[in-house]
């Protein structure tokens, strides 16, 4: 089975948009979204339309603020802190990667964690580990969770996840989330030893190190549900570039329960999650608690 996070995603889009306009009849409240771009890169433009286009779609609102390559570090946490202060804007999201003269670790720092949409900002970070109620909650972890769910059901109560990567990003937050839905958790990484042995022990396995295909078959349980968070430019014998995933998806697919594809799996519902920790932030901000 392919799990399809793109339909996934459209589905967490309309359930958003019905609590967005719920949250508005109730406090007049319209959650905002800024994002902020400093460069040109062009994966990072498709991106943020991607954002913008979605945002407005559930019906919140979409700003987009657009720096030059050349803005210095001490201009965006200028740019940060007067985001900081408006009440209308309820998430805030800097544009990754950065300039290589702008130091990321300073920027996330800068955002308040009230309005850390991203949930990269350490606050978040510890409120995740807690387990606190209305934490925004790193964007591509959630996705990897509902996706997984999707295909297992909302008990996950039992299952062995193990996660191949401990990125702040992605591998550390994702194995918290399946800690709390009552999993048993392995975080596998470079100094793992018989890293294919321990993968076959998983009823989920999430791939996020940035490795093309590196995921074989003979490293999957027959029916496990495989969660492939890497997106890879590769070169086909063609000369074309095409995107793949951590996952070799053509062998893995023949023995797995459930796979996501790359792309159309994790990265739709990541923007979708976006949305969602927006919303909450919003809630938080007027301390209304909606279902």
């Amino acid at each position: 089975m392919i799990i399809d996070g793109k339909q996934a995603a459209q589905q967490l889009r309309n359930n958003l948009a019905e609590k967005v306009q719920a949250l508005k009849s109730a406090s007049g409240i319209t959650p905002g979204l800024t994002v902020v771009l400093v460069g040109d890169d062009p994966a990072s433009q498709v991106y943020v339309r991607n954002k913008a286009k979605q945002t407005q779609e559930v019906g919140m609102i979409s700003n987009e603020i657009r720096l030059p390559e050349c803005t210095s570090q001490q201009e965006l946490l200028t740019q940060l802190e007067s985001l900081n202060k408006d009440s209308q804007v309820h998430g805030i999201l800097v544009q990754l990667p950065l300039p290589a003269h702008i130091d990321e670790a300073a920027i996330i720092a800068k955002i308040i964690p009230e309005k850390d949409v991203d949930g990269f900002h350490a606050m978040n970070s510890g409120r995740l580990l807690n387990g606190e109620a209305g934490a925004l909650i790193p964007c591509t972890p959630q996705g990897c969770v509902l996706l997984a769910k999707r295909h297992l059901g909302d008990d996950l109560s039992g299952k062995h996840a193990v996660i191949i990567g401990r990125s702040n990003i992605v591998g550390k937050p994702v194995s918290i989330l399946f800690l709390q839905e009552n999993c048993t958790v392995t975080i596998a990484h470079s100094r793992t030893v018989d890293l294919p042995a321990v993968c076959r022990q998983a009823d989920i396995l999430v791939a996020a190190v940035g490795r093309p295909e590196m995921v074989k078959a003979e490293w999957v349980k027959p029916g496990a549900t495989v969660i492939d968070v890497g997106i890879n430019r590769v070169v086909a014998a063609d000369g074309k570039g095409r995107l793949v995933g951590d996952v070799d998806f053509k062998g893995v697919e023949t023995v797995a329960g459930a796979i996501t594809p790359v792309p159309g799996g994790v990265g739709p519902m990541t923007i979708a999650c976006l949305l969602k920790n927006t919303l909450t932030a919003a809630r938080n901000s007027c301390s209304l608690k909606l279902s």
